[in-house]
């Protein structure tokens, strides 16, 4: 990644960062995440709530993010993906990143606080789905729906090709959970996107395995449930 000089106001502002989530550790909340198999380098157990609101005093700062992601922390590496500049994140730093994931809550983070708003948010969604990390094709997955639901000016064209993607990786069912979240996320988007989704459901629920089969009829239910009729006038 590039090399950026530090400056003084802006070491000023992680140390105040740092500061601020020291005062807020919370044991309890890590022991519940190590007991859901969610575990850091170091954990304060600050509550996700809490950094939106520690954020939201700060403006976004693309050396700050860096700074904050380095210092590897839970804490540190959520408030970088809430106070990245977007469009001053390279697809480098996308992957670093991303291939540096441990566990799906700082991937869920990545994905919905700053990669949704890059400009390469849709190439990098079909690009890390086909990862040989877990953890690479996780976040992929959960890209895709977080376009899905953020990006409303986007063709339905540019979601199309997503679907290739989810017939193969229906065969994990490692993804299974975010899989479901992402196709429901696109088959309440259009009439076009809802059709495309029912055929991917069906194809699941000709699957070998029997998770993927229960995959395709719980996705079958939602997408077909009656609340999504104006999808079809």
């Amino acid at each position: 990644m590039d090399f950026i000089l530090d400056k003084p106001e802006t070491e000023k502002e992680f140390q105040l960062l740092l500061h601020q989530v020291k005062l807020r550790k919370n044991g309890d909340t890590v022991a519940a995440m190590k007991r859901q198999g969610i575990e850091y380098k170091l954990n304060w157990g600050v509550q996700v709530v809490e950094l939106r609101e520690l954020a939201r005093g700060f403006k976004r700062n693309h050396l700050l993010a860096l700074k904050l992601w380095n210092k590897q922390w839970r804490e540190s590496m959520i408030l970088a993906t809430l106070l990245d500049e977007p469009a001053e994140v390279s697809e480098e730093q996308m992957d670093f990143w991303t291939k540096s994931f441990e566990n799906r809550e700082i991937a869920e983070q990545a994905s919905a606080n700053l990669w949704v708003n890059t400009k390469f948010a849709f190439v990098k969604a079909i690009e890390w789905s086909r990862g040989k990390k877990h953890m690479v094709r996780f976040t992929g997955i959960h890209l895709m729906g977080r376009l899905a639901m953020t990006q409303m000016n986007a063709l339905n064209e540019m979601f199309e090709p997503f679907f290739e993607e989810l017939v193969v990786l229906g065969r994990d069912t490692r993804l299974n959970a975010v899989i479901y979240r992402t196709v429901v996320a696109l088959g309440t988007r259009s009439k076009m996107l809802n059709e495309l989704s029912v055929e991917l459901a069906q194809s699941f629920q000709l699957a070998e395995q029997e998770d993927t089969v229960k995959l395709g009829e719980s996705l079958m239910e939602a997408l077909t449930d009656e609340y999504l009729t104006f999808l079809t006038e």
